[in-house]
C-alpha cells in the first residue's frame, strides 16, 4: 500500500497486541507513535492514508505511561547532595539506571544543605528530555532548608532556616538560583510562608509542606495560597489527632479551593507507613497519591554505610538510618517496587497503581498534558509490564532505551 506522508515523513511505529493504560482502564488496543508522540489513529487512517512502518510485538504485555519520580535523592552511589565536579555526571548516571525500574522522567531532590552546596550543585543541573542517555530531567526538588526543627528527620539541625521577611529574598540567597527548581518542600508554619507559597506558586514552582509540626488550618492557609503537594505523607510531620489532624487533614478538608487537587506523596517500600495507613489515605483520597522512592546513595548497592548531603546513613537490611541512630533516612526502594507493593498492601486495582507513579506525578508537576498519560499528543514515555508489575522494557519518545534481557 503506498503511504501518503503529506504531514510528516517520519517513521511511525505501532504497538501490537498489549493492554495500554488510558482513560484510567486497560484497554486492548494498539499505539501508535511518531516523532516521540502519541497519534490518534482515526487521524492517521482516515486524514493521512497512513501505515505503521515498524511493528513492535507487545506479547500481551501491559503498556503504561513512563514513571515519574519527583522526590528522590540519588542512587547508584551517587548523592545529588554532594558538591563536586560531577554533580551533572552523577545526575546522568542515576537517570540511565532508573530506566529498568521504569522511570522515565524525575525530580532530582537535595535534602537540607548549606547555600555553598546549593549554589555548587544546582547550576550543575539542567532541565532535559530524556532518551537513550537517561530518564528526563524535570526540574530539582529542594527539600528544606526552610523546615521545622521538630521534624527534621535526617535534615540536619545546623543548615535549617527560618524566612526573615515576606518574598522570595531569603531563598533566592539560599539556592543562588530558582531557575532549575520544580519543587520546594517547606513547612508552612514559619513565618512569612505564606507570602513565600504565593510568590514560589505564582512563578510556577510546585510548593509542597513536609518537616513540619504545622495544625491543620496553617496546612489550610498554605494550600489556599497556593501549595498543592504534601512530602511524604505521615513522615515527620505530626501524627494524626482526631482534634488537629494536622497535614494528614488535607485529605479530606473542604478549605480546598474548588477545582484544587492537594496531592501527597507516599514511600510505599513496606518500612516508611504501615500498609493500614496506606489503605487509610488512598482510600480517603485517591486520586491525591503519589509515589515517590525517596531513594538515597545507597540504592542500588550493597549494606554499608553511605551518605545523604551532611549526613552519614547505614544501610541495614531495607532500612536506612542516620548512622547511630534509628531516624530513618529515605529509602533504597525502586520505583517499581513501590507500584507493586502499593498494589499489594493497598488492595488497589492496577491501573491505579500505575497511575499513582505515572499521572498523578505529571498533574501535580503540571506537565499531564504531555507526561504521565498515553492521551494523543502526549510524548510516548512507556513503561512495559508483565501482569505481575515487573518492567519488562522501557521506550521515551517512542523509541526503546531498556529492556529485559
Amino acid at each position: 500500500m503506498p503511504s501518503n506522508k503529506s504531514v510528516s515523513d517520519a517513521s511511525i511505529t505501532q504497538f501490537v497486541n498489549c493492554r495500554i493504560l488510558r482513560d484510567h482502564r486497560l484497554q486492548r488496543e494498539d499505539l501508535w507513535v511518531r516523532e516521540g508522540h502519541i497519534l490518534d489513529p482515526e487521524k492517521l487512517f482516515f486524514d493521512e492514508k497512513g501505515f505503521a512502518d515498524e511493528r513492535v510485538d507487545c506479547e500481551g504485555q501491559i503498556v503504561a505511561p513512563g514513571f515519574i519520580d519527583a522526590q528522590i535523592n540519588g542512587g547508584f552511589g551517587v548523592d545529588f547532595s554532594q558538591p563536586t565536579a560531577e554533580v551533572a555526571a552523577g545526575v546522568r548516571l542515576v537517570g540511565k539506571r532508573i530506566l529498568e525500574h521504569g522511570v522515565t522522567s524525575f525530580c532530582p531532590t537535595l535534602v537540607t544543605s548549606p547555600p555553598s552546596v546549593y549554589h555548587q550543585v544546582l547550576p550543575q543541573i539542567a532541565v532535559e528530555n530524556g532518551g537513550p542517555h537517561g530518564a528526563g530531567v524535570l526540574g530539582v526538588h529542594v527539600e528544606g532548608p526552610f523546615i521545622s526543627a521538630g521534624k527534621k528527620g535526617a535534615h540536619p539541625e545546623k543548615f535549617l532556616q527560618t524566612f526573615s521577611g515576606p518574598g522570595l529574598s531569603d531563598l533566592l540567597r539560599t539556592y543562588g538560583s530558582l531557575d532549575p527548581v520544580s519543587v520546594v518542600t517547606l513547612a508552612p508554619e514559619l513565618d512569612h510562608s505564606t507570602s513565600v507559597v504565593r510568590e514560589l506558586s505564582q512563578r510556577g514552582v510546585t510548593v509542597s509542606l513536609g518537616h513540619s509540626i504545622a495544625n491543620l488550618s496553617q496546612a489550610e492557609d498554605a494550600v489556599q495560597h497556593g501549595a498543592s503537594f504534601i512530602t511524604h505523607l505521615f513522615n515527620a510531620m505530626l501524627p494524626f489527632h482526631h482534634r488537629d489532624p494536622g497535614i494528614v487533614g488535607l485529605l479530606t478538608s473542604d478549605r480546598v479551593p474548588p477545582g484544587r487537587t492537594v496531592f501527597y506523596g507516599m514511600i510505599s517500600d513496606g518500612i516508611h507507613t504501615n500498609p493500614a495507613a496506606l489503605r487509610i489515605a488512598h482510600r480517603a483520597h485517591p486520586t491525591g497519591l503519589v509515589l515517590v522512592t525517596d531513594a538515597i546513595t545507597a540504592m542500588g548497592l550493597p549494606p554499608g554505610r553511605h551518605t545523604l548531603g551532611q549526613q552519614v546513613i547505614e544501610i541495614q537490611g531495607l532500612h536506612a538510618y542516620v548512622a547511630g541512630t534509628k531516624t530513618l533516612s529515605g529509602s533504597i526502594a525502586t520505583m517499581d517496587m513501590c507500584v507493586r507493593h502499593f498494589r499489594q498492601a493497598s488492595g488497589c486495582s492496577v491501573e491505579e497503581a500505575l497511575e499513582a507513579a505515572s499521572l498523578h506525578p505529571a498533574q501535580l508537576l503540571g506537565i499531564s498534558h504531555r507526561k504521565g498519560s498515553l492521551e494523543y499528543g502526549c510524548d510516548a514515555d512507556l513503561v512495559m509490564l508483565d501482569d505481575d508489575l515487573n518492567v519488562r522494557a522501557t521506550y521515551i519518545s517512542g523509541a526503546e532505551v531498556w529492556r529485559r534481557t
